[in-house]
């Protein structure tokens, strides 16, 4: 089995919104990220309404534990972070910051 064939054999998105096959750090990875599907659906999120919510203690640099609060899953957490525009939880996502939840 080819190098191709083992990354979409491998591919477990829980997104499964379509993939790209890219190269990182010398292998062959599958990814949602920018394909056709996947901007589709990321344009699609544009149209939703969204409440504020406050990132209580316990919470902070957890965008799991915050899509587990606020939508009930922690799946959600890659939309936590998009919605506001965050690139690394892990120095973002403060006690006390002010983000926006989709209401889905």
């Amino acid at each position: 089995m080819g190098s191709l064939s083992k990354a979409i054999m491998n591919y477990k998105n829980h997104l499964k919104l379509g993939y790209n096959i890219i190269e990182h750090k010398r292998k062959l990875v599958a990814t949602s990220l920018n394909s056709a599907k996947f901007r589709e659906y990321m344009k699609s999120l544009e149209s939703f309404n969204y409440s504020v919510g406050i990132i209580p203690p316990g919470f902070e640099h957890r965008a799991d534990k915050i899509s587990e609060l606020f939508y009930g899953t922690p799946e959600l957490d890659w939309l936590v972070c998009w919605t506001n525009n965050v690139s690394d939880p892990f120095q973002q996502l403060n006690v006390g910051d002010r983000i926006e939840i989709l209401d889905l």
